[in-house]
């Protein structure tokens, strides 16, 4: 997490001040300064790129976060496409969703005072990859990890006036199993102090002791010192509650010495504290200053929770006390049609649209998260498991991370532990998901000294690590794998569900968690966390759409699809989550939240197959099922309809005519099938089980397209790059029911200051790309995300051939 600067934070401070005449005294600078606007860019490599006199004028300006492979920009051959596909270029081809990788430039040009002894720091919250940062010529370092925070000390080549950070980026050769995205695509700040400060995550808050009525909260503060001479400091905490209003405060002294670090701990009382979980996300702040001489040379701010999480065996996890199974879904990094950019508001809408679907949990698979994701989560009320690595030093694609790990690792685990250790909502800690030596002795002696380098830093929560079955070598037996689970303090199974009983009668100590699981045995898998209470929770394969791994959880009609594991050109999307890429939940989503909640009813439809033909179903897929009563020359026809519910009996009926009662009981797995003569009209479910709530479901048939119908989730917005609008563009009959089987071309734009991020369908064969202003729905639907350029009434304009057109209004303040 962030700490959040109490010192003013507009960068305007810091442009005015360089353009004055050398003060006698440094003026003020923002601790914490966002370092996103107004950087230039060029796909490509450019030699000399790293000088300060190089000429970037006929660069591209882009504000960060920014992933170029998302884009539709030429690519290294020089050609321009319409999209950001390329079968032929694209690095790891299906694997990473067919788009292009490369070499990329970012520069940018800005200005400082005079610095005095003050510090300047660059940080990056993750660029993808192996990229090489320099300032005004000089070789700062390198970061190889796409996934990892790092910051680069500036002060020493730091130059009054004009300077120039310049990044190369490379993207290079199979380095993924799915798409990374390229380039800065998360946020980059510049950080400013003076010679005595906390240094990069050197603010640890731990709540040791955590009830209704008190809690204990300890916060370890670490102070550097840049100057010749030790400084005696003060170090003073101050706790904020919810609302802002002081909760406690300590304080204690601490010697630094010269050009040396010292620690300082002060512990707080809390009395009657609002606990931290996911049905409570309540956050306090500790406000931290640190003295010298009687100033305050060093201040800032970090956001954290009171919460208490125990796990054994016996009794499962608990959250304060409270037993608490973990209702999960595996999530990669990527946010569909805006690519790898960690946009802010598109990570908290990934936090919002899951939770609204049921999930209480998530892993982060196969890396730390952004920071913004993991704010989201704290404000929202989402269980974290931080995932370090996908691979150690045995490869899975020959350019990938295991070419660093033997002399990286150390400082990537201790990045993700230190950067993430003060949010509530990351309750486990994963090292590897798997790993191809997971059970032999080299692999073995690596995961001691990943749990120890954990522990090292953060020894208040559980490591785990996800652990597979031997595909890779089919003459091992699963229970080699024990000497890998006796290492950690929660098994991760990767499809495994099968084996927890057998193995808790082996190692009745051992919690378990299913770490990735099929949504085909969502029953089973769910069905398992309930009985078992040394297994504690279940996360899915995956509760949100990704790019690439394309096609993986794909369902085809049989005998038209000529993939194996995974899909040929042009499908680009995995097709394996709950909620597609859009954030539109499927049908399966509704199936899952039935086994977790009650009162859920949702209808799905089976769609028709041809004469003779068969639906396939990959392992990560689910049915070929739509949820719409829309099927043109099936008239007379049985179909097969699907109804998902947690009531106890539903009823099925069609045009008001009874198609009969079915149970939908936990021995019912919670659904129910009903053979249905597909006739125009209205299809409705109801719930009709003694105790049951009043709830119903209907599907209508829709007419001819007569319009497009426009729907933001949020019509007011920040005037802020960091925010957007999400517009759902439906594509409607004269009645407004959605029309599944339309695809014209809709053409949007914006009008106001605003511009159009994407635009977007989830048809996972579409390879017209997400940033033009053209695309056809899928089922029905299409997406436009709006982003602000500056303050005032945005109008988004959706239009297509022979429809009614649609605008909607969007302010931005």
């Amino acid at each position: 997490m962030t700490p959040r600067a109490l010192f003013p934070t507009v960068a305007a401070v810091l442009l005015a001040a360089s353009l004055a005449a050398a003060p006698v005294a440094p003026p003020p600078l923002a601790r914490d300064v966002s370092f996103d606007d107004g950087w230039r860019f060029h796909l490509g490599d450019a030699p000399g790129a790293d000088q300060a006199a190089f000429d970037d004028s006929s660069w591209r300006t882009v504000d960060l976060p920014h992933d170029w492979s998302i884009e539709n920009l030429p690519s290294p051959d020089g050609v321009k496409r319409s999209g950001p596909f390329d079968r032929e270029l694209s690095a790891g081809k299906v694997a990473t969703g067919w788009v292009v990788g490369g070499t990329g430039w970012y520069r940018k040009r800005f200005r400082l005072p005079a610095l005095g002894d003050r510090r300047v720091e660059v940080r990056f919250d993750g660029v993808y990859m192996d990229a090489e940062v320099w300032l005004n010529g000089r070789l700062l370092g390198r970061q190889p990890y796409g996934y990892s925070t790092f910051a680069f000390d500036l002060t020493p080549h730091a130059a009054p006036g004009e300077n120039v950070l310049a990044v190369r980026v490379r993207n290079e050769g199979q380095n993924s199993r799915w798409y990374s995205g390229s380039g800065l695509y998360r946020h980059v700040w510049l950080t400013t102090t003076g010679p005595l400060r906390v240094p990069l995550w050197g603010v640890v808050v731990t709540t040791p002791e955590a009830s209704a009525a008190s809690a204990a909260v300890n916060v370890a503060v670490e102070v550097e010192n840049h100057g010749e001479a030790a400084a005696g400091t003060r170090v003073r905490v101050r706790l904020l509650g919810p609302a802002g209003q002081a909760v406690g405060e300590g304080e204690t002294a601490s010697a630094v010495p010269a050009r040396g670090a010292a620690a300082a701990a002060v512990k707080v009382g809390v009395r009657a504290p609002a606990l931290w979980s996911p049905s409570t996300p309540v956050l306090y702040r500790a406000v931290v200053e640190v003295a010298a001489g009687g100033d305050v040379v060093d201040r800032l701010e970090q956001p954290f929770g009171i919460r208490r999480i125990e796990i054994d065996a016996e009794r499962g996890l608990r959250v304060n006390g409270v037993p608490h199974e973990m209702k999960g879904a595996c999530l990669h990094h990527d946010d569909g049609p805006l690519g790898a950019a960690a946009i802010d508001r598109a990570e908290e809408r990934r936090v919002e649209t899951l939770k609204a679907a049921g999930f209480d949990a998530v892993r982060t698979s196969h890396n730390p998260p952004s920071p913004a994701f993991l704010d989201a989560a704290d404000r929202l009320g989402l269980l974290v498991i931080d995932e370090a690595f996908d691979m150690w030093e045995r490869e899975k694609n020959p350019q990938d991370y295991h070419r660093f790990f033997g002399d990286w690792w150390a400082k990537d685990l201790a990045a993700m532990v230190r950067r993430d250790r003060n949010h509530p909502s990351v309750v486990l800690w994963s090292i590897g998901n798997e790993i191809n030596e997971r059970a032999d002795a080299p692999g073995l002696e690596i995961a001691r000294r990943l749990v120890a380098g954990v522990r090292k830093d953060d020894p208040t929560r559980g490591v785990t690590e996800a652990i597979c079955s031997f595909w890779d070598h089919k003459d091992r037996a699963w229970t080699d794998t024990d000497p890998a689970f006796a290492l950690l303090d929660v098994g991760g199974y990767n499809y495994q569900w099968k084996e927890y009983e057998k193995d808790h009668a082996r190692a009745p100590s051992r919690v378990m968690a299913g770490t990735e699981s099929f949504p085909l045995e969502a029953f089973e898998s769910w069905d398992a966390v309930v009985r078992l209470p040394y297994v504690i929770g279940d996360f899915v394969w995956t509760g949100w759409d990704y790019l690439g791994e394309s096609g993986l959880g794909r369902a085809f009609v049989e005998g038209e699809d000529p993939g194996e594991f995974e899909a040929p050109w042009p499908w680009h999307i995995a097709g394996s989550g709950d909620i597609d890429i859009l954030g539109d939940r499927k049908p399966q989503s509704y199936y899952r939240e039935a086994l977790w909640r009650p009162g859920v009813l949702a209808v799905a439809v089976h769609r028709p197959m041809p004469e003779g033909k068969k639906g396939k179903v990959m392992l990560w897929g689910w049915p070929l099922v739509e949820s719409h009563w829309t099927w043109p020359g099936q008239e007379g026809r049985p179909l097969q309809v699907a109804v998902y519910s947690s009531c106890e009996r539903v009823a099925l009926s069609l045009n008001g005519k009874s198609l009969g009662e079915k149970p939908t009981t936990w021995s019912d797995r919670r659904k129910a099938s009903f053979d249905v003569v597909y006739a125009p009209g209205t299809l409705e479910a109801a719930c009709t089980g003694k105790g049951d709530p009043a709830t119903k479901v209907a599907l209508t048939t829709a007419g001819p397209a007569a319009g497009l119908r426009l729907g933001a989730d949020r019509a007011l917005i920040r005037a802020s790059r960091n925010d957007l609008s999400y517009v759902r563009i439906e594509v409607v009959d004269d009645k407004g029911t959605v029309v599944p089987g339309a695809r014209p071309e809709i053409r949007a734009r914006v009008e106001g200051p605003g511009e159009l991020a994407a635009l977007a369908s989830a048809d996972p064969n579409d390879i017209t790309g997400y940033r033009g202003p053209r695309c056809r729905p899928y089922q029905g639907i299409a997406q436009a995300i709006v982003r602000p350029t500056g303050a005032g009434a945005l109008e988004l304009v959706a239009e297509a051939d022979g429809l009614a057109p649609a605008r909607l209004t969007i302010r931005a303040r």
